[in-house]
């Protein structure tokens, strides 16, 4: 309530807002600027002075200012001149992750009771800076000034995390420290490490060598792309990669830096034909088992009849945790193909011996037994949504991605939302198809991303705590290359990383777009590729407005009318239990039709062809425009949704 007080008091609204990207709880815009020289300097605890020296670094390049760090703070900050980073006297109240900043003409104090709010605090400074501040070469000209505010922060939740996978396509160790650095630019912490599937195993094992000089490599890039789209190759000409276990090491210690924990994801008993065409012996399926070069649920899994197969796994996930500090690791469990097991006469007499009444609590069973390996490790089991099958394990994590939160966090188990309606990054983010980037399918558009609240309906008080926090998900099938990793990402991780941190109160999609503008220059600065949206909403539609007969629907388009060119324009379902059928867009002229598209569109959860293409007139003086589409209501007529529209003007006219 403190927090939600403090927002709504205190925050500043306005065009000259700072753009902060996660908004922080509480915002004070005051009189002044503090204007940064070649001659400040940092002055921080003894215990801060990495994080000092963090800062010097990063404002190095763009300023050619290299300022001094100095761990001899004076006891009373209020007569320094400078940057202050200190975790003394610091309010403990504030938690593992918050931090106040206050920052006048002469001084900036960063206070947290740890190194990580002291960092987030940091990546605040900045963020308070132009954009520019993030270029990697000296900016001439420009003055370093950040305004006078008083910011107190903290996160909403504990976890705000990004999945990649690299099993269906290998990104190189560069890679990776590139996304974490724009992980840590929006205070994002946990960066899951999706290493092992069906199509690649990225981590080397020492005990088990065949696992990346066997399984790490398929005969090609497969998934019907272009093989000029990547450039994974070994020198034989096989297709992907893996990390060694020094890779891991230098991506573990780069990622502390960040403050970011890495969760490494080991997958079983599905999704392992890698491991399994390296140690065929370890399976339970027809065979032969074989690193595949499309996607899809394949027949090949871990065998628990065989004690040799909890051995390999044992000494597996001993390795793993030696590398990564983190409390977790991930198991997978998620879309295990039943059928092997319902053949495998090892496996029925296994559920008889044990009491199993099914499949399902064979594959509870499985999960458990990996769960005490895990534990006897120091670290913490999280899967996917399917480890509810047959029965939670004792101490699992849940991370639901197709439902399970409720009940697994009414159990009291902890739950990490990413659910496919918000969370999965590997979506279209345009109806337009022919606009975009190959992806898997679905739409998710910015708008819905921004739209999640993690905490499922229905939970009490209590049980909501074990709601850890959000994660976005970037599944690599039609995404064979970083460039495009990162255009998938951007700006919808950006806005993931808002709702992991902000408090619901503060969450406003207008806003988040104009603070987006300036963060957009940021990642510019940075080099990190991102999807610039290019189409204006000029309405939408509502229930009341749908019939199932068909209905006109009428958008003022006046103002967008601004050239003579041609419109892309988009119907995109938002929300509601069914969808439209479209017939035809038209565009009139002081009500008289001058052009038209039609063409049967759906736009729904499977939207089909809901972009149509207008001509566009020169504008006239004093003529009046008018969108016009004809739709009917397909099942129902509760359907919500919105329409854009992205003009491209006629060139050299």
């Amino acid at each position: 309530m403190l927090a939600l007080w403090l927002w709504t008091a205190s925050v500043v609204t306005g065009a000259a807002d700072p753009a902060l990207i996660p908004q922080p709880q509480s915002l004070e815009l005051k009189d002044g600027v503090f204007t940064l020289t070649s001659g400040t300097r940092i002055y921080t605890d003894p215990v801060s002075a990495d994080t000092g020296v963090y800062l010097a670094d990063h404002l190095q390049p763009a300023t050619g200012f290299r300022l001094k760090v100095s761990s001899k703070l004076a006891p009373d900050v209020a007569t320094v001149s400078g940057i202050v980073l200190t975790t003394q006297n610091a309010d403990a109240s504030l938690g593992a992750e918050g931090y106040e900043l206050t920052a006048k003409t002469n001084v900036v104090v960063i206070t947290a009771p740890t190194q990580a709010g002291l960092f987030y605090g940091v990546q605040t400074l900045l963020q308070l800076l132009p954009p520019e501040i993030y270029a990697t070469q000296r900016v001439k000209g420009e003055h370093w000034q950040l305004p006078c505010v008083k910011i107190e922060d903290r996160p909403r939740f504990a976890w705000r995390g990004l999945m990649l996978d690299v099993s269906r396509h290998f990104f190189n160790k560069t890679e990776v420290k590139q996304l974490l650095d724009a992980m840590a630019l929006h205070k994002q912490n946990t960066f899951h490490w999706h290493l092992v599937d069906d199509n690649g195993w990225r981590i080397e094992i020492k005990k088990y060598p065949k696992l990346t000089s066997e399984g790490a490599w398929r005969s090609a890039v497969g998934f019907g792309l272009d093989p000029a789209a990547t450039t994974a190759y070994g020198p034989d000409g096989r297709y992907g990669g893996f990390y060694t276990q020094d890779d891991i090491r230098e991506v573990v210690a780069y990622a502390q830096k960040l403050h970011i924990t890495i969760v490494p994801e080991i997958e079983m008993p599905g999704h392992s034909l890698a491991a399994l065409s390296a140690y065929p012996e370890l399976g339970s399926g027809p065979g032969p088992f074989k690193v595949p070069l499309q996607g899809g649920v394949n027949p090949g899994i871990y065998s628990p009849a065989k004690e040799e197969a909890f051995e390999f796994l044992q000494n597996v996930l001993a390795e793993v945790a030696g590398l990564f500090p983190s409390p977790y690791i991930h198991i997978g469990g998620d879309e295990v193909p039943k059928g092997p097991w319902k053949h495998d006469a090892a496996c029925q007499e296994l559920m008889k011996r044990e009491g199993l009444k099914n499949e399902e609590e064979l594959q509870s069973y499985f999960v458990r037994r990996v769960e005490k390996i895990v534990n006897a490790n120091g670290k913490r089991l999280i899967g996917w949504s399917e480890i509810l099958q047959g029965g939670l394990a004792q101490n699992a994590t849940v991370m639901d991605w197709i439902g399970g939160a409720y009940e697994a966090a009414s159990q009291g188990h902890d739950v990490v939302m990413t659910p496919t309606s918000h969370c999965y990054l590997d979506y279209y983010q345009s109806q337009d198809r022919s606009t975009e980037p190959r992806a898997i399918g679905g739409y998710l558009p910015l708008q819905t991303v921004y739209s999640l609240d993690p905490i499922p309906a229905r939970l009490s008080p209590e049980q909501q705590k074990h709601i850890l926090g959000v994660q976005g998900n970037v599944w690599t099938e039609y995404i064979p290359n970083f460039r495009q990793v990162e255009y998938m990402a951007f700006p919808r991780l950006t806005a993931l990383a808002e709702i992991g941190w902000s408090p619901k109160s503060a969450h406003n999609f207008d806003d988040f777009t104009r603070r987006l503008k300036t963060d957009e220059q940021r990642l510019d600065q940075l080099g990190v590729n991102h999807r610039v949206e290019t189409s204006v909403k000029i309405g939408e539609w509502v229930p009341a407005q749908i019939t199932t007969n068909g209905v006109a629907l009428d958008w003022d388009v006046t103002p967008n009318v601004a050239a003579a060119g041609q419109t892309k324009v988009s119907l995109n379902y938002n929300q509601g239990a069914c969808g439209i059928d479209i017939t035809g867009v038209a565009l009139l002229a002081d009500g008289v039709e001058i052009s038209r598209d039609d063409h049967a569109g759906f736009t729904g959860s499977s939207p089909r062809k809901p972009v149509y293409t207008l001509d566009v007139p020169a504008p006239k003086p004093g003529t009046h425009y008018t969108l016009r589409a004809q739709v009917a209501g397909s099942g129902g007529t509760d359907s919500q949704g919105s329409v854009f529209w992205n003009l491209k003007p006629t060139t050299g006219k």
